[in-house]
């Protein structure tokens, strides 16, 4: 996984562990399963927030693991030209060369470790593909994208990219170095990521050591979800009173492992676990995690296919708009086709 990554963690900034005395652990209300499908011209996704109620994922609305696979020479896809209104995507590249373009004449590349945001905002056409080349050439092609719901007085915002670089994610490690810590938007203990947001949130990626634990803060009015990239763990804290979840009883970790998500309940506090080595798959051992939450928007979510909006009467002035060509035109491209394909 050539996210970035340290020749030597220790020298990295250390992310205590919250005091269990004033720091609620949140526990894990539910653990669910991604299924697997097709987007774009096909290539293979797991659907992360499948079966998840929108009010857990507040303020967020949709999240797909894009591969991993090994593409052949010639097998490499992306996605046409397809129109977003009223939120944001966020495309985590982990492995491989995705392309992007849009109708403003915006866009660009990224890679390993790299970060694309991009607020749709009041509209925009946009094409996400690989590189030619690649297409040529095949590949390794892992990444993912999150959708980000924006609210009711910005979703007209204007459109707008942000290219996070992986060199400037902000990076930090557990007391023991047996975790690292990406923070790619938002904060975390202190240390603040590069992205910007319209809606309050946080979004790390972290990598566990085979039998490491990551125990971190977490902001109270955030909602908090876990998403396993690859490896075998747990996610909670053990407890044996109430203090520890806010129920009487306490409760115990979840197993969780590649493709799971997990949502955690209330709390100032997120543990997360990796099975030891010789529990882990032999060829990623370590626990590779996307934690992230935010605050909700508590606003009514009308979404139809790429549009996010309060209302149905917004969604139908959205196709609308799209259909009338409101939303931008799809510019003219050197060895484009010239014929049209028949819908």
């Amino acid at each position: 996984m050539p996210a970035i990554t340290v020749d030597d963690i220790t020298i990295l900034p250390r992310i205590a562990a919250p005091d269990p005395a004033i720091a609620r652990q949140r526990p894990v209300t539910r653990v669910t399963t991604a299924p697997k499908g097709y987007e774009g011209e096909g290539f293979p996704v797991r659907r992360a927030f499948a079966g998840v109620d929108l009010a857990d994922l507040d303020p967020f609305i949709h999240l797909d693991q894009m591969g991993e696979v090994e593409y052949a020479p010639g097998e490499p896809k992306g996605t046409p030209w397809h129109p977003h209104r009223g939120f944001e995507t966020v495309t985590y590249m982990i492995d491989g060369v995705f392309e992007h373009a849009d109708s403003n004449g915006g866009g660009g590349v990224i890679t390993n470790g790299d970060t694309q945001w991009m607020t749709a905002g009041a509209g925009i056409l946009h094409i996400e593909k690989p590189p030619e080349w690649l297409v040529m050439k095949g590949g390794l092609f892992h990444g993912f994208q999150l959708w980000v719901n924006l609210p009711a007085a910005q979703k007209f915002s204007t459109p707008r990219y942000q290219d996070i670089r992986a060199s400037e994610v902000a990076l930090a490690s557990t007391p023991d170095g047996g975790a690292l810590i990406r923070v790619i938007a938002g904060e975390l203990a202190g240390h603040a990521g590069p992205g910007s947001t319209y809606s309050p949130m946080t979004l790390i990626h972290a990598t566990l050591s085979p039998g490491a634990r990551l125990s971190i803060p977490w902001r109270a009015d955030y909602n908090a979800l876990a998403y396993v990239m690859s490896g075998f763990g747990t996610a909670g804290a053990a407890a044996s009173t109430g203090r520890g979840f806010g129920e009487a009883g306490g409760s115990a970790p979840a197993a969780i492992q590649t493709g799971q998500l997990a949502v955690f309940g209330g709390g100032e506090a997120i543990t997360i676990s990796a099975l030891p080595l010789g529990r882990q798959e032999s060829r990623s051992p370590n626990l590779d995690v996307l934690i992230l939450g935010g605050r909700p928007i508590r606003e009514p979510v009308a979404w139809m296919g790429p549009f996010v909006m309060n209302s149905r009467e917004e969604l139908m002035q959205a196709v609308a708009d799209y259909q009338a060509g409101r939303l931008g035109a799809i510019p003219a491209i050197h060895g484009a086709p010239t014929t049209i394909q028949e819908g």
